[in-house]
């Protein structure tokens, strides 16, 4: 059996930040497995933005099957996985114990941009470590506040506070390729409007993917110095994402058979 390779993103085009990523983990003979958590409903219909994913992930090279909306499937609300994580967890258990060979995982960064971003990352964080033979995880930033006056934020840009990155250059070739991917999301077009330009400067500045290493002990603290941009945004506030870590340890906490 080839070893697995697993992207967790909360939303259908958050594939943006990992294209790099899933093209090499293709290329190294891994099965590479990507999966959305929630249903994507705040902003468009679901039906469309599985469609744009889909489409986008296939240019990629990946196959269809290789592709679970998972959020749908629980009716995980866009926004609200935090008030889904036992739901999540019992998959999650499940969809783990399936694939022996996993290898590794990558998550959304620790970075404080969107309270669906924080609450996955911390869900794979914890039952990966309460498993007996855990697989590597890294995580992948998106885009967070860290640093920005009002209503700015950065995009692709890991933060200090979660440790050295790990940056992999990426060919001209392919830079212009994934920004011409970055246009066919257009469910998404407002959300694009604001994310395109520095997305798209990354690319033609930088032209890197940065990935970092996870720390389980991250998660007692925010991400950076508050306000974080989800924060700002209203869509959820420090201590409420507290509540749903701690909701996260009571439900690891209760008895069942041993994570393998």
């Amino acid at each position: 059996m080839k070893p697995v390779s697993v992207f967790f993103m909360p939303h259908q085009d958050d594939e943006f930040g990992l294209f790099h990523q899933i093209e090499q983990e293709l290329a190294a003979d891994r099965r590479v497995r990507c999966i959305y958590v929630t249903d994507g409903s705040a902003t468009a219909d679901p039906d469309r933005r599985d469609s744009e994913s889909r489409a986008v992930l296939s240019k990629l090279g990946l196959s269809k099957d290789d592709i679970l909306f998972v959020g749908r499937e629980l009716s995980i609300t866009d926004g609200h996985l935090h008030q889904h994580i036992n739901v999540l967890v019992d998959w999650l258990d499940k969809f783990l114990n399936e694939h022996p060979t996993l290898q590794t995982c990558f998550v959304p960064a620790w970075e404080g941009g969107h309270p669906d971003h924080d609450v996955l990352h911390a869900i794979v964080v914890e039952v990966m470590a309460a498993r007996s033979h855990p697989a590597m995880i890294w995580q992948y930033p998106l885009y967070n506040a860290r640093n920005c006056a009002g209503p700015l934020f950065r995009v692709l840009s890991p933060i200090p506070e979660n440790g050295p990155a790990e940056l992999q250059s990426i060919t001209w070739r392919a830079r212009f390729r994934y920004i011409k991917l970055c246009l066919s999301y257009p469910s998404q077009w407002r959300s694009w409007l604001g994310l395109f330009p520095f997305v798209g400067g990354h690319y033609l500045c930088y032209g890197i993917q940065s990935l970092q290493a996870v720390k389980k002990d991250r998660l007692k603290y925010p991400p950076h110095q508050q306000p974080l941009y989800y924060e700002k945004r209203g869509f959820l506030d420090w201590p409420s994402m507290c509540v749903a870590i701690e909701q996260l340890h009571q439900k690891l906490s209760e008895p069942q058979q041993p994570r393998s």
